[in-house]
């Protein structure tokens, strides 16, 4: 070394050929070992994990109210909620197993039968139907009387009735003896869109539509929902607006993302996030693309072309179309863990902590927690919507747990019944306001404002509770309380009146009551409202206004008796 040194080599240059003099395989190795740990972390692998614990899996952690009778009497008898999840060995990746539902998925293999439904704005909605006689080489068919339970699967983001994880749930619960219908979103399954509304991740008026024909169609049918990802986020979102206003028996969500806001940020955080936030925007512009008629005419077309994300294309086409005023706007009022407190039907909500796209950010653990009607169960790992199991990856875990939890929930007392004066329709006496193209009076008392063709002020159509519902087949049913004001319009007019002069002061007295119910109605109503949903808060709201408002009421009494005490003090 002395001489190297005398020499006048440096440092470096010995450092260089002491690594020459190392093997090649010795460098290929450590390589190898540095790409396999990039991996190992990029992609989120727990098979290290999986070998520690045994190849037992992770423990499905529940959360729910610890007076809940829907845990107590459902749930817990559930034995897949009660055990472990291994996801498939050589899937042990978020990632991966999101990716092989993507590409693959190994869905089972069967035929829907399809009925085009129109809602009342125009558009069409492909219900596609998997009977429980479909799989047994029948010619199958649901009757208007038949008891045999329903169960309505809302797909998610550009997904349809032929996505595998849809066709492993549908084929699932079909052969389990249920029968399952798929409701499409606008403009998916193959379906042209027929009017100015496009879906969104908010979107719950399709829905509603939906579970209202089946119920009226099928009265005596149990009605259940599963909804999945985005279709998980407008389910929870439908059964917060309607509360005990729904006929839905009991529902499940998967892999919802809750919190859209929440959602927007965590998909852009990472590298890996921000590579499913691209190939999302893809699959929306394609959809986009499929209605580039009317989206073109609607929307900021170019926009859409240029967008490389979700946030880039809500802005140039959701925000648009649906009238919102920012992207976070429309998060915020479309995210489904606002509705949380307000669900009233029995509902199982499964994620996966390691979900790619939807984070444990967003879960709403207290608001679950709070709600004695909510059962939620959350995995280690999974993926998005993937859970595959067993070696081959045939099965999804999420669908056992879903059907084992709704047919636990049919055969148990805790279903939730909707009552039988829900949906009562507005008094034919309502007020002029109520006719307004600017304003609408909805059926929870609250005051939306709308625009002059007829549409909420973010873009939806106003609640028409009293419109003519109009089913598949193109028929239209006049609703009773356009049939008792056309009645109380001729009464006001005087068509058809033969009464007596005599009584025309009787008559006066009683257009005047008419217009003093016309004008009370809709306070009266909204006082109902807020009584009967918001409960102890009105009360609170009461004594907040009496405290904060004493000091200055307090000061006005005092200076009043004070001058009226004085005065006969003066007297005397």
């Amino acid at each position: 070394m002395s001489e190297a040194v005398a020499e006048g080599e440096s440092a470096v240059e010995l450092l260089l050929r002491a690594a020459a003099m190392v093997p090649a395989e010795r460098y290929a190795l450590a390589a190898a070992v540095v790409v396999l740990v990039f991996l190992y972390r990029f992609l989120e692998l727990h098979v290290i994990g999986d070998i520690l614990r045994g190849f037992r899996g992770g423990r499905v952690e529940l959360t729910f109210h610890p007076a809940s009778e829907i845990y107590h009497r459902v749930a817990s008898k559930c034995h897949s909620l009660h055990g472990r999840y291994l996801a498939t060995p050589w899937l042990a990746s978020p990632h991966l197993q999101t990716l092989f539902l993507g590409i693959s998925g190994r869905p089972p293999s069967f035929t829907y039968k399809r009925q085009l439904y129109t809602v009342r704005d125009g558009g069409t909605i492909a219900l596609d139907w998997l009977l429980a006689s479909d799989l047994e080489d029948a010619d199958g068919f649901i009757s208007k009387d038949a008891s045999t339970p329903l169960v309505v699967v809302v797909p998610g983001l550009t997904s349809d009735s032929a996505a595998a994880y849809v066709k492993h749930l549908a084929y699932s619960v079909a052969s389990k003896g249920w029968n399952v219908v798929v409701s499409n979103h606008r403009g998916l399954g193959g379906v042209s869109i027929t009017s100015d509304c496009f879906y969104n991740g908010g979107w719950t008026e399709d829905v509603r539509e939906v579970i209202k024909y089946l119920h009226h169609r099928y009265p005596n049918t149990p009605l259940f929902c599963i909804g999945t990802s985005i279709g998980a986020n407008i389910v929870v979102k439908y059964l917060g607006e309607e509360g005990e206003n729904t006929p839905i028996a009991g529902a499940a969500s998967i892999c919802s993302p809750w919190d859209l806001l929440i959602g927007d940020r965590f998909i852009s955080r990472k590298l890996v996030q921000r590579i499913y936030d691209k190939a999302l925007a893809i699959g929306l512009k394609g959809y986009a693309k499929l209605h580039q008629p009317v989206l073109a005419r609607l929307a900021n077309w170019e926009g859409i072309k240029k967008s490389r994300s979700i946030r880039e294309f809500d802005h140039h086409a959701t925000c648009v179309v649906a009238r919102y005023e920012t992207v976070d706007t429309y998060y915020r009022r479309c995210s489904s863990a606002s509705y949380v407190a307000n669900v009233s039907v029995p509902l199982l909500c499964i994620n996966a902590l390691d979900d790619p796209l939807c984070t444990r950010e967003a879960i709403p653990w207290d608001e679950c927690r709070a709600n004695k009607n909510i059962v939620l169960a959350t995995t280690p790992n999974g993926g998005h919507l993937a859970f595959f199991q067993g070696l081959t990856a045939g099965k999804l875990w999420w669908v056992g747990v879903a059907s084992e939890f709704l047919f636990a929930l049919h055969d148990s007392s805790y279903m939730h019944r909707q009552k039988a004066n829900d949906h009562v329709l507005h008094s034919s006496l309502e007020s002029s306001i109520d006719k307004s193209p600017y304003v609408n009076i909805m059926e929870d008392g609250m005051v939306a404002p709308a625009t002059k063709d007829g549409r909420g002020g973010d873009g939806s159509p106003l609640n028409q509770a009293a419109d003519e519902e109009q089913l598949s087949n193109g028929e239209c049913v006049r609703p009773q309380n356009e049939a008792s004001a056309v009645k109380h319009n001729e009464h006001t007019n005087g068509v058809g009146n033969e009464s007596p002069a005599g009584q025309g002061n009787q008559q006066g007295d009683g257009a005047a009551s008419n217009k003093l119910h016309e004008i009370i109605a809709p306070v009266k109503r909204s006082i109902n409202q807020l009584t009967r949903y918001q409960g102890r808060s009105v009360w609170l709201l009461a004594y907040i206004a009496f405290v904060t408002s004493w000091p200055l009421l307090g000061s006005l009494a005092f200076i009043t008796f004070r001058k009226k005490f004085r005065n006969p003090l003066r007297a005397k």
